[in-house]
């Protein structure tokens, strides 16, 4: 006699994460956190620096070049923060998604599902507000992308300031949106913004990426002495490609290993990650929003912003087109599959993390600078709907957040409750006893399933 058969329960959405990956989760934010409050200042001077007396000093300091002619760089300061610094960014978001894919949740096809789909719907819909309404005014086209980001950093220093506690399952689908965001942003760059291809220096940059590859991954060669040389070989290759430089950084990313192996504590990915995120959130991130933020925001341009198509479709598709892509997509996605909203949670706190990403500020200022001419009063005013548009994001977001913050704190108390100071949270001990009971029951049921066999009753079965 068999048992029958149990249905797989379903999938909880915004579900509270296993013990590790939240401390994973945990140490990666608090950098992301810090670097979002400095984010924030650094976005505060550069206005400041464009909207004064020193407006002429920044704009020729940001214009400066600091050319290294025999490698083919010649590139301005401004450009040094967003083709150099900002690709320690994408090479940390490279690590992310690799880590995400081999052993995050975007390994388990259920759990990936939800944050994807609410990913690709909160960068397909800000594009389509953005060509409906370039369309409708006979805008520039090029500047589609620039609304589908979400800027984590900056997010989180948000919630850094209105101080909201946010369960641990809420923050790990806003940081795996963030990462498909930025997977998509990256795609976006390499393909449909590279005017220009070297195809020398792009297979020249190939052979050094299967070269680190091979060095780290079948070689097992440690040492920062040999990948940092060979990290700067590979950039300033694909910087003269035509690709965007940050590729490089994506792509080095990703070719880490996430996995231990024995002897090893940490994989080689978590342990240069834990290394180089700070100097990214901390100083690559705020450098160059300090460089790209810096644009005039007087009523006049701001009008003036107002009545051209690609400021006006920037502004809708981040404020309006996110909220509406990422919320929907998101129920969509639970209406279809088999996912449900977690016990704690209502659809309310949803919109509020709906809101929040579309705060678009590094990736979106990236897209632009890359989008329409440099130094083109276009090119400010898009910025400048971008700055406005992720304000205003944050500050409905912080207004929604921040009413369910005593709920929130509720959940975030109940989750690092440690009464017995083992380490261990309260919760997940009762979790796992739990789950050995009901192991033991599912035993106890399946063994009487199997009806009496010799030794029932401490009678042998032979009469």
């Amino acid at each position: 006699m068999t048992s029958t058969p149990q249905q797989s329960s379903p999938q909880r959405a915004f579900a509270r994460p296993p013990l590790k990956e939240r401390r994973l989760l945990a140490d990666a934010l608090r950098t992301e956190t810090v670097g979002g409050l400095m984010l924030l200042g650094a976005a505060v001077v550069a206005l400041i620096l464009a909207n004064t007396p020193l407006s002429e000093f920044y704009e020729n300091v940001s214009k400066a070049h600091l050319d290294i002619p025999a490698l083919g760089l010649e590139l301005s300061v401004a450009h040094w923060a967003s083709d150099g610094l900002l690709t320690l960014f994408f090479f940390v978001a490279g690590i992310e998604l690799k880590r995400e894919l081999v052993v995050g949740e975007l390994r388990n096809p259920a759990a990936a599902a939800l944050p994807v789909v609410a990913a690709l719907c909160g960068m397909v819909v800000p594009a389509l507000f953005y060509v409906s309404v370039a369309a409708a005014g006979n805008g520039d086209m090029n500047g589609w992308a620039v609304p589908m980001a979400t800027d984590i950093a900056f997010a989180l220093g948000v919630l850094a300031v209105i101080g909201t506690n946010l369960p641990s399952g809420i923050r790990a689908f806003l940081l795996t949106l963030a990462i498909v965001d930025d997977l998509g942003a990256i795609l976006v760059i390499a393909l449909f913004y590279t005017s220009t291809l070297k195809m020398w220096a792009l297979a020249w940059a190939v052979v050094g990426l299967i070269l680190f590859w091979a060095l780290h991954q079948k070689l097992n060669v440690r040492g920062w002495y040999i990948y940092v040389p060979l990290g700067l070989a590979i950039w300033v290759l694909m910087l003269n490609s035509g690709i965007h430089a940050t590729i490089a950084g994506v792509a080095m990313g990703m070719l880490l290993r996430c996995r231990t192996r024995p002897g090893e504590e940490t994989s080689p990915a978590e342990h240069i990650e834990h290394i180089v995120r700070p100097l990214s959130a901390g100083f690559a991130v705020p450098v160059f929003a300090l460089f790209a933020a810096g644009v005039s925001v007087s009523l006049g341009d701001l009008s003036e912003a107002a009545g051209e198509p690609e400021a006006l479709g920037v502004a809708l598709g981040l404020f309006v087109g996110k909220i509406v892509g990422v919320f929907g997509g998101t129920y969509v996605a639970a209406r279809f599959t088999r996912a449900e909203l977690s016990d704690d949670l209502s659809w309310s706190d949803i919109v509020g993390i709906s809101m929040l990403a579309g705060i678009g500020f590094t990736v979106s200022l990236l897209v632009t600078e890359l989008a329409f001419d440099e130094g083109a009063a276009i090119t400010e005013h898009v910025k400048a709907a971008v700055l406005m548009a992720s304000f205003l994001s944050a500050l409905v977001a912080a207004v929604l957040l921040k009413w369910r913050d005593k709920h929130y704190r509720r959940i975030w108390d109940e989750e690092n409750r440690d009464e017995d100071h083992d380490g261990i949270p309260d919760i997940d001990q009762r979790e796992e006893a739990e789950l050995a009971a009901q192991a033991a029951a599912q035993r106890a049921v399946e063994r009487r399933a199997e009806g009496p066999g010799e030794g029932d009753d401490g009678v042998s079965g032979k009469r």
